[in-house]
């Protein structure tokens, strides 16, 4: 069976600024099996549809994009700007982990401009420590289809946007990947959520979602002397794997 790598983000679209690259990358050098996961179908994001048909569309854009490198689409079906760290998320992803059994997972920075984020870095990295553990959700009164998972997988974080916190300090990669290789499939997935363009114009002033992603990929390649980078940090805390998996699989820069 190949390894298994999920990025677990707020929003369809996020894993296509974010993470996207490393993620081609194991599926194209090293055969991986990938799968994408929004805690939400992106439902407030539209000045023009309701919640519902934009939610519909933002699924369907999510699933064209990870399809666009053989990868599998999820949505936790959480609600835009209302995602909260609470018992119903937390199992929700506790069952996805489950259901994929993941050796790497990838989430948002735990300081971020947007709370969906932040609150969503919070339910992954928990989730991880919980899916190994049988009494969380196959104690007396579970039924789950799935078992638990053998180990604690590897986590990493994801930079987040513009590389700065919610005060505009700068947060600093662990390391970087250069994904110079794969920056056209990433391009490409983020050209399938073209609702977002709209949306982001309007809300965030930000017009063409390709060129936003490429700049700041050029940005952080400049600072790691290659033409397009990723940076991630690694949730290095006690009883998580120690040794960096991206780093050995696609090298560090």
């Amino acid at each position: 069976m190949p390894d298994v790598a999920i990025a677990i983000l707020a929003h369809p679209d996020d894993a296509e600024f974010l993470c996207a690259g490393v993620l081609a990358r194991l599926r194209k050098e090293h055969g991986w099996q990938i799968h994408i996961a929004s805690m939400t179908p992106g439902d407030c994001g539209s000045a023009e549809h309701s919640p519902e048909e934009i939610a519909r569309i933002r699924r369907g854009e999510g699933k064209a994009a990870a399809e666009s490198i053989g990868a599998t689409y999820h949505c936790l079906e959480e609600r835009d700007l209302r995602v909260i760290y609470n018992e119903p998320a937390l199992e929700k992803v506790v069952r996805l982990l489950n259901a994929i059994q993941p050796t790497l997972v990838l989430t948002h920075s735990p300081d971020d401009y947007h709370l969906d984020h932040e609150q969503t870095s919070k339910l992954v990295r928990a989730a991880t420590f919980a899916a190994p553990i049988p009494n969380f959700l196959h104690g007396p009164g579970h039924s789950e289809k799935h078992p638990p998972l053998d180990h604690i997988p590897y986590l990493y974080y994801c930079d987040p946007l513009e590389g700065k916190d919610a005060f505009g300090k700068p947060i600093e990669p662990l390391f970087r990947t250069d994904i110079s290789s794969v920056i056209a499939d990433k391009a490409t997935m983020l050209s399938c959520h073209e609702s977002q363009r709209a949306w982001l114009r309007k809300h965030h002033g930000v017009d063409n979602l390709v060129d936003s992603m490429k700049a700041w990929g050029a940005e952080q390649g400049h600072r790691a002397g290659v033409a397009y980078a990723e940076g991630f940090r690694q949730h290095l805390g006690h009883s998580y794997p120690q040794d960096n998996r991206i780093g050995t699989l696609l090298g560090t820069v």
